[in-house]
């Protein structure tokens, strides 16, 4: 008895969902391709150039040069940075001051 009203339970929401659908379904129709791939404007283009010993690598956006990274053959690199847009650079060594790694406490005794 509990197999029969088992196999109803389970069977009657197929049953339903045949009555219910249309008889003049069609396909789909095929999806068109993605358009072509459009230049990703989002992303810096960055030009490396050798000036003397030293290797520069300039970022530059929409046309527009904001950080140039300069490594020396002896040395840390370090970085010019354009912070106002105006084409005046500053130097910044490694991450500079106003950079602060999130810290938590793991363990404490």
């Amino acid at each position: 008895m509990r197999k029969l009203i088992a196999a109803l339970v389970l069977g009657l929401p197929l049953i339903s969902a045949a009555a219910d659908r249309p008889a003049d379904l069609q396909a789909l129709p095929e999806v068109p391709p993605p358009p072509a791939a459009v230049p990703d404007d989002t992303e810096p283009q960055i030009t490396i150039k050798q000036k003397g010993e030293n290797k520069i690598e300039e970022y530059s956006m929409h046309g527009h040069v904001y950080m140039i990274k300069v490594t020396p053959p002896k040395g840390k690199p370090y970085y010019l940075i354009d912070t106002k847009g105006d084409g005046q650079f500053s130097r910044q060594d490694g991450l500079g001051p106003d950079v602060h790694p999130p810290m938590w406490v793991i363990h404490s005794w």
